[in-house]
């Protein structure tokens, strides 16, 4: 006879609480630092939004699908194992991608420019020579971009010649050059191709130098280290290049376009293998759990995913800024993140390899979204929460994609960014200690109000930043822009679904904040800061959820509350709840009951 395998409850709440560690330290130690790294290689702001709001739609559309075709062919740990090692060689591949610079600055690390950055950041050093200011002036013309005035580089040998010492003075606010976004590959092009060797001193543009280049050829290659070029625009190189099809047409693109179409292919990718993780491993770990009768359980996980995501973006910011001479030549620093990424998603592997996944086949979830759909439709209130998420998702994605850029503007370092990325994401983690207490004089209700408030007062906070720390006090508002805002919306799940489709509304909220609103978000936002600039991205983002803060209140106050009965609550409740003194009452009703029924029958019987 078989014998029936005994289920270690906190065996495995101990494997899904160190998945879920290690799988959110790793996207921590990247993701929040990813358009930073799309600055650095010469991406505008609008293209920025584009790779990402591509990113989250991707994720929004394939999360689910490859979750209920892991389940239907009984294939969650190989789906699971794929897609931490297919994501971790993606991330890799985005490494080999070329700055937009057609010359990159690329410093050696030795004592002698420790201490030229040593002197320039101190007090004042010995004048330069007269030489040495020409050399400079000519070498060094304002540039800017996206806020961020820069200095453009010539072609000039980078073996023989030095680094400019104007350009290690404009990066006293950033670690190392690699931290300061660097040229627009326009700029670049526009400087290489200008005349036959001789430096052009006169400022550009990002839209003014586009017109320069739109008409030129350029030696741009897509990965680094690679020198060929694309030859001379010939009718026979034409006619070759209509018959490559795509990538033929890449090569009739200006630089920074085909930066940006390789960075779009290969992000897409990313999202393609790293996408089915989370959704495949909840529903395996929640089915398990739930097959033990421990799913309640479950949540105590997410807890270890906000502290391995605020472990891996502090840890992350704090040791890139201290690698200023310990990574190789030719190699910047941001590369440290894709490296942390892919060793922490290795040490994934065995926790994935051991995870207790359940398939339960009697409990068909194909269509569990759609019907999730219809209940909050037929809600106006679980409507309105939905109407909020997605509003506040599209905000969100404004601090995602480009709270670095502006805390870069002026003047924080990677040593500034990842702790306070780090103290918002602990903020969140801190609310169950304080739902108690807020629950008690708020109700649910407004509870997401003052969530999407304390947002809209970050957003507004934000465009003001002054100096590096400056976003500091602002992140512990994501105590309530974070944590009580995810709170009342799962109270809004627990009063809309029907037994058994919690799980469904919830993820439901979850893709539309998560997905749909970043991906909005991320396509407005790049197009807003290409247009206005990154303070008034942040305004307009205020603005918009203040403004449905004011409005959410009075639309709340109108619409028809709406309550399903929970039976299984109330046989529980039936049965454990009820106090002694009505269970005795109860009692001695029916027990006088039955005496009378029984005299009642005697005396019949005696009479006959």
């Amino acid at each position: 006879m078989k014998r029936n395998k005994q289920i270690d409850i906190k065996r495995a709440l101990a494997l899904a609480g160190t998945f879920n560690f290690l799988c959110c330290c790793a996207r921590a130690c990247l993701l929040p630092f990813l358009t930073l790294y799309f600055r650095q290689l010469g991406l505008t702001p609008a293209m920025t939004g584009i790779v990402m709001g591509t990113k989250h739609l991707i994720s929004l559309v394939w999360s689910p699908a490859a979750s209920q075709l892991s389940k239907r062919y009984d294939k969650r740990r190989a789906v699971i194992s794929g897609s931490l090692v297919c994501s971790a060689a993606v991330a890799v591949v985005l490494l080999l991608v070329s700055p937009a610079d057609v010359h990159p600055q690329t410093a050696s690390c030795n004592a002698s420019d420790l201490s030229l950055g040593a002197d320039l950041l101190g007090s004042s050093a010995a004048p330069p020579t007269k030489s040495a200011r020409t050399r400079a002036e000519n070498v060094n013309a304002p540039v800017s971009t996206s806020g961020v005035t820069l200095p453009a580089t010539t072609p000039i040998d980078a073996k023989s010649a030095p680094v400019p010492t104007s350009q290690t003075a404009l990066n006293r606010h950033y670690d190392d050059d690699t931290s300061s976004p660097r040229l627009s590959l326009k700029n670049a092009s526009a400087v290489a191709n200008d005349g036959a060797g001789e430096p052009n001193v006169a400022p550009h543009t990002v839209g003014s130098s586009a017109a320069a280049v739109r008409n030129k050829r350029s030696g741009f290659s897509f990965f680094s280290g690679s020198e060929e070029k694309l030859g001379d625009e010939t009718t026979q190189d034409e006619d070759k290049e209509s018959r490559l099809g795509f990538l033929g047409g890449l090569k009739v693109l200006d630089p920074q376009h085909q930066l940006f179409f390789v960075t779009l292919l290969i992000v897409s990718v990313w999202e393609f293998a790293s996408a089915p993780l989370e959704w495949t491993a909840d529903d395996g770990l929640y089915e398990y759990l739930d097959f033990a009768y421990a799913s309640d359980r479950y949540g105590s996980t997410r807890v270890w995913g906000l502290l391995g995501a605020a472990c891996g973006v502090g840890g992350a910011g704090v040791l890139v800024s201290q690698l200023r001479c310990l990574v190789a030549y030719r190699t910047p620093r941001s590369a440290v993140h894709f490296l942390c990424y892919a060793a922490l998603t290795a040490l994934a592997l065995p926790a994935a390899a051991c995870l207790p996944l359940y398939l339960n086949k009697k409990r068909d979830r194909a269509n569990g979204l759609f019907k999730a759909a219809m209940l909050v439709r037929g809600s106006p209130r679980a409507a309105l929460c939905a109407v909020t998420a997605l509003l506040v998702g599209a905000a969100a994605s404004t601090v995602d994609n480009f709270l670095l850029w502006q805390m870069q503007d002026h003047g924080s370092g990677e040593l500034h960014m990842g702790p306070s990325l780090a103290l918002a994401v602990l903020s969140e983690a801190a609310f169950p200690l304080l739902a108690g207490r807020v629950s008690k004089r708020l109700s649910p209700e407004r509870v997401l109000v003052v969530g999407a408030a304390s947002l809209g007062l970050q957003c507004f906070y934000y465009s003001f930043l002054w100096a590096p720390w400056a976003a500091l006090p602002a992140q512990v508002l994501s105590c309530f822009s974070g944590g009580a805002l995810w709170w009342a919306v799962k109270v809004q799940c627990a009063e809309v679904a029907t037994p058994g489709a919690e799980r469904s509304v919830s993820k439901l909220y979850s893709a539309l904040s998560l997905h749909l609103g970043s991906g909005l978000g991320s396509f407005a936002g790049g197009f807003v800061v290409q247009r206005f600039g990154l303070t008034w991205l942040f305004r307009g983002a205020a603005v918009c959820v203040m403004a449905w803060c004011v409005c959410l209140p009075l639309l709340q106050w109108k619409a028809p509350r709406q309550r399903r009965i929970n039976y299984c609550r109330l046989l529980a409740a039936g049965t454990s709840e009820a106090s002694d003194s009505e269970s005795e009452q109860e009692r001695d009703w029916l027990e006088k009951a039955m005496e009378d029924s029984r005299s009642n029958n005697y005396g019949r019987g005696t009479n006959h």
